[in-house]
């Protein structure tokens, strides 16, 4: 099915299943340990060894010599695949670090062996005998240092990261009211709860893994190009993965070197990354180095916008894009956005939850409040007031459908915003100054061709098998929501399988466009089956109804059960029609802090997202995933950070003890609303994603909200208390 045109009313315009708050149906298995996750999929094939990945001691260098000799004679010991007596694997579009092979070290805890055992425990007894000997190189680990030789990053089409509309210079120089101001967002971990984890399997020259990862079919095709060996030849299977980020977007060593074990031993080896190698081994979000400089009239109205934004990444390539939102959010005649890139022997870069726009809005956004405060204008009414109507980078480009300026309003009449005081460090409770901070927030909302297959069999009961995943985000279920209205049965009588390389490609998991592709695919799928079913039935597909198991026109009607068994394959995808508009979703974040004047502690109060995301799928599981972004930006204002040692070039807190993440009692009141637009130009279904908006801003709120109750302006995050506490206000 190809969408070419803007979805008029349809069969999903009166939904009874879809828009409504549904519980999770893969729920049960979940918290009964029935789920299948990766490493505990003992039942998928026998006699399975345990690997144990031995990570480089340096970050650049070659091995000089690797003693494997007590290593190999150690209890349980099958094999150790060795990176000095292994050529390098190949690579794919999807990776920039080596991933195995080959004496030379590009990065710390790069994978240089594999010990293959009968037992985890004897495996990672064998791999602390291997003694390794380098010839260690000096490196680049510092962003700040790099950055005056960094160079435009590469854009679309090939051509230098720069967009430039007007006079920026000359509007911002000539500006009554202008912010200059550089931030810098620190390296980040996704810090997901499963780890990366693989069991691989051959039979012959055929490759199963069965393993954690958001994107089937991507995967299926960057192992057949690391292995070099035909892509039909790879099975992937990924059902149930506990967490991703975009960490598990692509193949990581786990993959590769479970592959290379088991071909060696002939026997099927499973591999789970072990924590404290995760953060440096596999990719991380990049740190930044962000100026954002901000021309406007007394009254408020911008007249010049410019954001630059500098990242490093371990190609010198491939940049942490802060920029992205600022050519989206706000009008004004004059706009120059940039993204540098510099070359950095850490390990590397690549996708985390809201890539680029994530760090953007945290120093955009704080910008933005920063020239409230120089107009002496309430930071809502001033957003709304510079609210786009057009692209501002390119204004021939119309947006979809947008409605941020009501998110911002319907956010600060929730959030009672007419109660705070503008004067920071006026509003205290006890020994706790108090404020109230406000973001907006914009993340792109792509849909991409997707795919599915649903069956009917002779019972009445429907099947849906797509290579999408489910990352903790409710797919299972909103598939199945979509499924059960289009055929018009209940949802307990559809069955949903996922993330197999056997079944139709779908979008994957990743990017905010899962939601949105996966399902247009099962209504294409959808709409198939129900044309195969009318004319097997002898009715007129576009005139037929489905409902409570049955298909009926006028006054003929058969059971569903009469046509099974019978499937149909559908996939959705987009015509040209889409480039005149840019689809995005919207927010408006709210935030109240507590800080203690004695101390610096930072406490959140309570927060609140109004978000503009189309048509709402499950608005339970939609607000999981909001509240669950905001814990991350939180996170992000307040803690996490990984700390580079610039002189041996990794990350220290490479561990979930010393990596800090929000815990339960950092996060209190959370709400979020949904306005339920449609948006007709996304898909037929007039939904967007929605997991990647909620990180697109909170992180401003809470550093605005922390001024506002301080008066101290912080521009290094994370906002920790040693970064406040000189310039508090003296206790009353």
């Amino acid at each position: 099915m190809k969408f070419e045109q803007p979805a008029p009313a349809d069969l999903l315009d009166d939904p009874k299943i879809i828009g409504k708050s549904t519980k999770r149906i893969d729920g049960p298995r979940k918290v009964s340990g029935t789920a299948p996750y990766a490493f505990e999929r003992h039942d998928v094939a026998a006699n399975q060894a345990y690997g144990f990945i031995l990570g480089a001691g340096i970050a650049k260098g070659t091995i000089t010599e690797m003693d494997l000799a007590e290593a190999r004679k150690a209890p349980g010991v099958i094999t150790i695949v060795a990176a000095t007596e292994t050529d390098p694997v190949g690579t794919s579009r999807f990776n920039h670090a080596p991933l195995f092979g080959g004496r030379q070290i590009a990065h710390y805890h790069q994978a240089i062996a594999c010990v293959v055992a009968e037992t985890f425990e004897q495996a990672r007894a064998a791999a602390g005998m291997i003694r390794t000997r380098y010839n260690s190189q000096k490196g680049a680990y510092d962003l700040a240092k790099i950055k005056p030789g960094s160079k435009l990053a590469e854009g679309n089409g090939g051509k230098p990261d720069q967009v430039s509309r007007g006079d920026f210079d000359a509007a911002f120089s000539s500006a009554p009211v202008t912010v200059d101001a550089t931030y810098t967002t620190p390296d980040e971990s996704h810090a997901m709860m499963e780890p990366h984890a693989t069991i691989a399997a051959w039979q012959g020259d055929e490759l199963t893994l069965w393993t954690s990862n958001q994107m089937i079919a991507w995967s299926a095709r960057a192992l057949a190009e690391i292995l070099a060996m035909p892509r039909e030849k790879i099975r992937v299977d990924s059902p149930f993965i506990g967490g991703g980020f975009g960490g598990k977007l692509f193949v990581r060593a786990d993959a590769v070197l479970a592959a290379l074990a088991s071909k060696a031993t002939k026997r099927p080896v499973k591999i789970a990354l072990q924590r404290p190698l995760i953060f440096n081994n596999t990719t991380h979000r990049p740190a930044t180095i962000q100026r954002v400089r901000l021309g406007a009239d007394r009254d408020g109205t911008l007249t010049a916008v410019g954001h630059e934004c500098w990242s490093g990444n371990i190609t010198g390539e491939d940049p942490e894009n802060g920029v992205a939102q600022t050519r989206k959010l706000y009008a004004g005649a004059n706009h120059l956005t940039s993204c540098y890139i510099g070359q950095l022997d850490l390990p590397e870069g690549n996708a985390m939850r809201a890539p680029g726009e994530a760090p953007g809005h945290m120093a955009l956004e704080v910008a933005m409040d920063e020239l409230a405060e120089k107009l002496g204008m309430d930071p809502v009414e001033l957003r709304i007031r510079n609210d786009a109507k057009t692209v501002p980078a390119d204004p021939s480009k119309r947006f979809s459908d947008r409605h941020l300026a009501e998110c911002l309003r319907e956010g600060a009449k929730r959030f009672e915003w007419s109660k705070r005081n503008a004067k920071p460090g006026s509003v205290r409770d006890g020994r706790w100054l108090v404020g109230m901070g406000v973001a907006a927030g914009y993340r792109g909302a792509p849909a991409t061709k997707s795919a599915a297959r649903v069956g009917l069999d002779g019972k009445g009961r429907i099947s849906v098998s797509t290579d999408m995943t489910d990352i903790g985000t409710g797919s299972y279920t909103i598939i199945a929501q979509v499924a059960a209205e289009c055929m018009g049965v209940p949802l307990e009588d559809v069955t949903v399988h996922l993330g197999d390389s056997r079944f139709p490609v779908s979008s994957g998991s990743g990017g905010q466009w899962g939601a949105a592709s996966s399902t247009a695919g099962v209504y294409a799928a959808c709409v198939a089956l129900r044309k195969a079913i009318a004319d097997k039935l002898g009715f007129d597909a576009d005139e037929a109804q489905f409902a409570n198991g049955r298909i009926s026109q006028g006054s003929k009607r058969a059971s569903l059960r009469d046509a099974g068994p019978i499937s149909a394959d559908g996939d959705m995808t987009y015509g040209d029609f889409k480039s005149d508009y840019d689809v995005g979703t919207y927010a408006g974040h709210f935030c109240e802090v507590g800080v203690d004047v004695y101390t610096g502690e930072i406490r959140i109060r309570r927060m609140l997202a109004v978000c503009d995301a189309g048509r709402i799928l499950n608005p339970l599981s939609a607000r999981s995933q909001v509240i669950g972004a905001m814990v991350m930006s939180a996170g992000a204002a307040l803690m996490e950070e990984l700390a580079v040692d610039d002189r041996f070039g990794f990350f220290v807190n490479h561990d979930l003890a010393g990596y800090e993440v929000p815990v339960h009692a950092d996060i209190p009141h959370q709400d979020v609303v949904f306005l339920d637009t449609l948006d007709p130009i996304i898909s037929p279904l007039k939904a967007k994603g929605v997991g990647e908006l909620g990180i697109c801003g909170p992180a401003s709120a809470v550093a605005n909200a922390i001024y506002n109750a301080t008066g101290v302006r912080v521009r290094d995050y994370p906002i920790t208390l040693d970064k406040l506490i000189e310039n508090m206000p003296e206790p009353a």
